[in-house]
């Protein structure tokens, strides 16, 4: 369990082993969520990187396409 306090700025400061283990990192956004338990924050989730994902796992793209991003235009001669 992690105690924190909020600041007069209405801030809190997310302890550094639990930053850790939820992988939060600076500018990263979190949502309030509430259940019938309390509430609970839950991470937001970049839409454009799902979008992305979701496009290469419907086949949208070749995978020379794929290689191809992923090298960008280096010259490898």
């Amino acid at each position: 369990m992690y105690q924190v306090k909020i600041s007069s700025k209405g801030q809190i400061t997310i302890p550094k082993k639990l930053r850790e283990k939820l992988n939060l990192n600076k500018g990263d956004q979190l949502i309030i969520k509430e259940s019938k338990q309390g509430y609970y924050f839950e991470k937001k989730v970049d839409q454009n990187k799902i979008k992305n994902y979701v496009g290469i796992l419907n086949g949208n793209k070749s995978s020379d396409q794929l290689v191809e991003e992923l090298r960008g235009n280096a010259d490898y001669s």
